[in-house]
């Protein structure tokens, strides 16, 4: 259980001063929108849905310039990209500013494809509490110069708990992970 509190204040303090609101959040090219669950149609479920709405936000007040979806494109719950994608253009989206990753099957994956594969070196990364510093602390050991705004999540009780829980068990490997990128 330690290792578990103890991973979860790291990743806290090294995150500090990099997580934000929409208002407050520093200027940044990219919003990385990292994947989640889709419904049986195909849509957005309530943790993705706040994620795509936060992008959203961030590009219409003029935060960032394009967004980068990144999620499983052949998940067990469906296209996350597809879903994703779907959901922005039906906003009002324009699809020029929309990158796909369909290969950012894990958090960490995310990451290091932004910065791999697409050249990010400063981006805003959008998820819920408790994921946002894990993220933002995995792209900034990739090298990405990020940020992390929190987005909200209307859904049932225990499905909160249930992602909160596992974040919290997230935590040690996440450390492990950025212990292995230091030392690269």
């Amino acid at each position: 259980m330690s290792v578990v509190v103890g991973a979860n204040v790291w990743l806290r303090v090294v995150s500090a001063g990099h997580r934000f609101s929409v208002v407050d959040v520093p200027l940044a090219p990219v919003v990385i929108v990292p994947g989640a669950k889709v419904g049986v149609d195909g849509e957005p479920l309530a943790y993705l849905r706040g994620r795509l709405d936060v992008a959203i936000e961030l590009l219409q007040v003029g935060k960032v310039r394009e967004i980068l979806i990144s999620g499983d494109a052949a998940g067990v719950s469906g296209d996350e990209i597809a879903s994703m994608r779907g959901y922005l253009l039906a906003r009002g989206v324009d699809a020029g500013v929309v990158r796909e990753d369909g290969l950012g099957v894990t958090t960490r994956a995310t990451c290091e494809r932004a910065r791999w594969e697409f050249g990010v070196g400063r981006a805003i990364i959008v998820s819920q509490r408790g994921h946002t510093a894990r993220a933002v602390a995995l792209c900034r050991g990739v090298g990405i110069d990020a940020d992390g705004v929190e987005a909200g999540a209307d859904c049932r009780r225990r499905t909160l708990v249930r992602n909160r829980i596992r974040e919290l068990l997230a935590a040690p490997k996440a450390v492990g992970a950025l212990v292995v990128m230091a030392r690269r």
